[in-house]
């Protein structure tokens, strides 16, 4: 990989990475309920979900999808379905404030956020876009796996910013009811962030 595509690759990986999205939506409502440290697996599991996606697609899995659409429609049913039970299991968690004691919900694991990457139709474009871009056919696989480690390197510290700004959060949120408002308005905002993808034909 040369400087000039590294340089370019670093800059898309960090627009793609700490822009607004369903990941990052989660990692937020995640940070403000639970704080960064039990965070941490969301996030591996958010990033290293995507790029275990961006080796398939490069790998073939692309090819694949291109060739056999149904796929992709029952991927957008099965993303759709997934981020509605996400979006109900942030609105009613209630990690903060003594009085929701009895109503504490757990992270959202590694295994379920990697699983919101892999049927996220955004990550899939994304990934198609860095296969082709960022690869070179003279040595391509040295190449894939380059381009994962960069996007990787600069990937999760960029969306770990999302669960830090939650934790941040935590302190004002811990009063009243104030948590209770934030997690419905966190699944909402999941909802509406996949919905142009979802609902695109």
């Amino acid at each position: 990989m040369t400087p000039e595509t590294a340089l370019a690759l670093i800059g898309f990986a960090f627009v793609m990475s700490i822009s607004p999205g369903p990941g990052n939506f989660l990692l937020l409502a995640s940070g403000a309920n639970f704080g960064f440290r039990r965070t941490v697996p969301t996030v591996l599991g958010i990033s290293l979900g995507f790029l275990a996606m961006v080796f398939l697609i490069g790998i073939g899995l692309g090819e694949v999808l291109e060739r056999f659409p149904v796929v992709t429609v029952a991927l957008k049913f099965a993303c759709g379905a997934y981020v509605i039970w996400l979006a109900l299991k942030i609105a009613r968690s209630r990690a903060l404030g003594p009085s929701a004691s009895d109503r504490i919900e757990t992270p959202v694991c590694f295994v379920q956020a990697a699983l919101l990457q892999l049927l996220n139709p955004k990550a899939w474009a994304v990934a198609l876009i860095l296969t082709v871009s960022y690869t070179s056919q003279a040595d391509y696989l040295a190449s894939l796996v380059a381009m994962i480690a960069v996007f990787a390197v600069v990937n999760i510290p960029s969306i770990s910013v999302w669960a830090i700004s939650g934790t941040a959060l935590r302190g004002v949120l811990a009063q009243g009811n104030r948590i209770a408002v934030f997690n419905v308005a966190m699944a909402v905002l999941l909802v509406f962030s996949m919905a142009p993808m979802l609902l695109r034909g």
